[in-house]
C-alpha cells in the first residue's frame, strides 16, 4: 500500500491497487492485519476479502502489474500464475519468489517499499514498459518444472 502511495511521486500513471484474498486460518496476526489494511483503503486502494479463484484469475488477467511483496514466502504460486498469464510481476526478494523471477528480465525483485514504488511507476508508464518482463515471465513460467504442478497448464487458471 505504501508503494502505491509513493509511486505517483515517481510520475506513474494513475492506478488502483486491488488487494484480494483472505487471511490464513493459522495466522494469529491475520485479523489485526486485515483491520489495518481495511482502515487504510481509499478510492485507489480496494480491499476484497474473498476466497474466489475465478475473481483472482480475472484480476490477474486484467492487471497491468502484479505485486507479491512478501516478507516470507514458500514457492509463491501467485507469482507463477501472473507470469504465465503474461503480467508484469514485482516480487519480494525472499524465499521461492527469488527463484521464479529473473530480476530485470522476467520481472523485478524488491527488498523494500521504495524499490517496489520505483518499479511500479516504471511499469505504469505504459504497455511498452510491461511488454518485456511480461513476455519473459510467460516463457519462464511455461518452462518451469513447477508450472504444471500448480495447475497453470489449464486455460482457466
Amino acid at each position: 500500500m505504501s508503494s502505491m502511495r509513493f509511486a505517483p511521486r515517481q510520475n506513474a500513471a494513475p492506478a488502483t491497487l486491488v488487494l484480494a484474498g483472505n487471511t490464513a486460518a493459522d495466522d494469529p496476526e491475520g485479523p489485526a492485519m486485515y483491520e489495518t489494511i481495511c482502515s487504510s483503503s481509499c478510492e485507489r486502494i480496494i480491499v476484497i476479502a474473498a476466497d474466489d479463484p475465478l475473481l483472482v484469475n480475472a484480476l490477474q488477467r486484467r492487471a497491468a502489474v502484479v505485486l507479491q511483496k512478501s516478507l516470507r514466502e514458500g514457492f509463491g504460486l501467485t507469482v507463477s500464475e501472473a507470469m504465465w498469464k503474461g503480467r508484469a510481476v514485482i516480487g519480494g526478494d525472499v524465499g521461492g519468489i527469488r527463484h521464479q523471477i529473473l530480476h530485470g528480465q522476467s520481472g523485478y525483485l524488491v527488498a523494500d517499499v521504495e524499490q517496489a514504488a520505483v518499479h511500479i511507476a516504471a511499469l505504469l508508464i505504459g504497455p511498452a514498459m510491461q511488454h518485456r518482463p511480461a513476455r519473459q515471465g510467460t516463457r519462464a513460467a511455461t518452462l518451469s518444472p513447477h508450472a504444471s504442478a500448480g495447475g497453470m497448464d489449464r486455460p482457466d487458471c
